[in-house]
Parts: structure tokens; sequence; C-alpha cells
């Protein structure tokens, strides 16, 4: 049987950064999307007319409006939004463009975190309806320097040992801080971005894509399993989509 999936607006602020996992089970279910690149001066569109928003990554700060003047237009988008009841889905800079949008304050952290580093469900995630399909801990992609304050009306979903934020809902809306949707190849086109290679190889030395590839291409199942197992959850609990039917095949007669 053919399911007829949401139809889903994904604002993309650089090429390398799709949602990759979170698209391939969207699609799977027979939905669709329209992609606008934000970064190239692509026209936002009429928010009204899609079941949901994916918001994704982007080498930019969530606060550079002076320098990235479509900045504070996607951001009052994500807002209109979220207060209208659509359902969000915001990863890295998407989830600092969900938190600002939400009046949270966003800023450079600590330190960049960046590699293969434990997430941590909260006690909160374990009882939502999509992060309850998320482990207590796992292995997730970090590539930020960036961190943002918990939005008000907001509930923690997760953190990590260097950021308290990786992961809340606010209503219809989630932002995850970090990746479980991107694998090796993908993730080498990242390290050609001059900004994230820069603050990869200022943390982790040099040779340090290598390294870090081979340490994405040992989570990479697990992650993007993971990644379509919460989008699955948010597509069918909070958006509204139908549920796969599972199809049992009969047992044979050996007779």
């Amino acid at each position: 049987m053919t399911v007829t999936g949401p139809n889903l607006l994904v604002l993309q602020h650089i090429a390398c950064e799709p949602p990759r996992a979170y698209e391939d089970e969207l699609l799977d279910r027979g939905g669709r999307l329209r992609r606008v690149m934000v970064d190239r001066g692509e026209p936002l569109p009429d928010w009204r007319t899609f079941d949901g928003i994916i918001a994704m990554g982007g080498p930019m700060g969530a606060y550079e409006d002076d320098r990235v003047p479509w900045l504070a237009d996607e951001k009052r988008l994500i807002a209109d939004a979220v207060s209208a009841g659509t359902a969000v889905w915001g990863v890295c800079l998407g989830a600092q463009l969900l938190a600002a949008s939400l009046g949270a304050s966003v800023a450079p952290g600590p330190s960049p975190e960046v590699g293969v580093l434990p997430v941590y469900r909260t006690d909160a995630g374990a009882s939502d309806s999509v992060f309850s399909a998320m482990p207590d801990e796992i292995e997730a992609l970090q590539w930020h320097a960036d961190t943002f304050a918990l939005p008000a009306g907001g509930v923690q979903l997760a953190r990590s040992d260097a950021y308290e934020q990786q992961a809340f809902v606010v209503d219809r809306a989630y932002g995850l801080q970090f990746h479980i949707e991107v694998g090796t190849a993908l993730a080498a086109e990242w390290g050609e971005v001059p900004e994230y290679a820069q603050s990869l190889e200022a943390l982790m030395g040099e040779r340090a894509l290598p390294r870090l590839l081979d340490r994405i291409a040992a989570a990479e199942d697990e992650m993007t399993s993971l990644a379509r197992a919460l989008f699955a959850a948010w597509l069918e609990r909070v958006v509204g989509a139908p549920p796969l039917d599972v199809h049992v095949p009969a047992p044979v007669n050996p007779n």
C-alpha cells in the first residue's frame, strides 16, 4: 500500500547540510518536501501551505542578523509557525534559530563541541512522545560552537557533558543541537567548509577529518537508524502522518 505522507518545508542554509536521514524517512513514507536554499537568497514561501517545517544547520550564527540579513525573516517565519501550532524540527543552527525565534538567547559557548560524543536523554525526554524512541545515552555527531538557552515554556529533552542544552520541545516544535542524520560521505563534505574545518583542526589537530570520519563510520548505522526512528515518531505523533503498514508474511505450510 502506498502511504501518502506529509508535505514539509525544508529551510536549508548550506548545500552540504540537507536533512539526509530525516529526508529519507519522509520520502519512504510517500511524503514530499520543498527545499528552500535560504543562504542563496531563495524567497521564503508561505509556511501555512505545509504540514511542518524542517530547519537545518549552517556555518552562520543565529544572532548574526547584521552579517546575514535573511536570518531575521527566517526567525520571524519560525516564530509565526510555532505560534500557530505548526510542527517544527530544527537541527543544529535550526535548533538555535528555533530557540532565538522564541525569545531565548543564542551565543558562542565556552568552547567548540566537535566529535562523535555521548548525548544523554533527560527524564522528561523519556516520557516525551518523540524522544521516548531515543535510548538513555547515544553517540552523536557534534560540530558546533554556539549554544542556546531553554526557551520559555520549553522542556529539555537531552544534554551532553559539554553543553547542557542538546534538545528541547515547545508545543509541537523540536530542536536538536546534535547530528544523527549524517553519514561519512556527507561529513566529508562538511570538512571542506572553511568554518567547519577550522573548528575541527583547532580541537583535534592535524588530520582531524580522517580520524573523525572513522568515528562517524563506526557509529553511522546506529545514528541514522535512530534519526529515522525519532523522525518517524515526530511525523506520526506530532505532524499526524499515517503510520506505515507492517506486512507480516503468512506462514508457509510445509505440507
